[in-house]
């Protein structure tokens, strides 16, 4: 009799979980949904992170350009300071040799994209021009133009290597 007591049980429970099933059924299918809308999530997060990975490898490359294109600028300014001294030995004595030096250096940095910022009767540029001090203006040099360099200043292909320190003349 145990068996048949639970037997019944057994069947009243399948009748049970019959009449439960129904809404079970239903319940399944919004965990499909819900699966479906969590592939669809998980897709959107894919390509967002797959966009993501190609902004960071572009901004690497133009990082990376950048840094090949400009790598030289240290050296080329650490030269610079070697011609500027070149120049002042020059002023004081004239040596062949020291000139054949200096003409060589110059050529090899020109040629890596270095060049001389001209500013004699220029226009004033603050980007390119150090104002050292300013004078009033006369016909010759009209307000916001250079009179004179005192240090000669350098770009970089399209960079400021090195300033320009001028005179200016300004009204104020």
């Amino acid at each position: 009799m145990d068996e048949e007591e639970v037997v019944v049980e057994d069947t009243s429970a399948e009748t049970s979980t019959e009449e439960e099933v129904s809404p079970e059924i239903a319940e399944e299918v919004d965990p499909l949904t819900e699966a479906l809308q969590r592939a669809e999530a998980a897709e959107k997060e894919i390509s967002y992170r797959d966009a993501e990975i190609q902004n960071v490898r572009k901004r690497l490359m133009s990082e990376k350009a950048i840094a090949i294109q400009y790598g030289g600028m240290g050296m080329a300014r650490k030269m610079l300071s070697v011609l500027a001294d070149i120049d002042r030995a020059l002023s004081v004595n004239e040596d062949e040799g020291l000139s054949l030096i200096r003409s060589k250096m110059w050529s090899e940095l020109s040629s890596d994209g270095v060049s001389k910022i001209e500013t004699k009767g220029s226009k004033f540029d603050p980007t390119k021009m150090e104002a050292i001090t300013t004078l009033p203006p006369s016909e010759d040099f009209p307000a916001n133009t250079v009179i004179d360099e005192l240090e000669a200043g350098y770009m970089y292909k399209d960079r400021v290597l090195i300033p320009s320190r001028v005179v200016v003349a300004s009204d104020q």
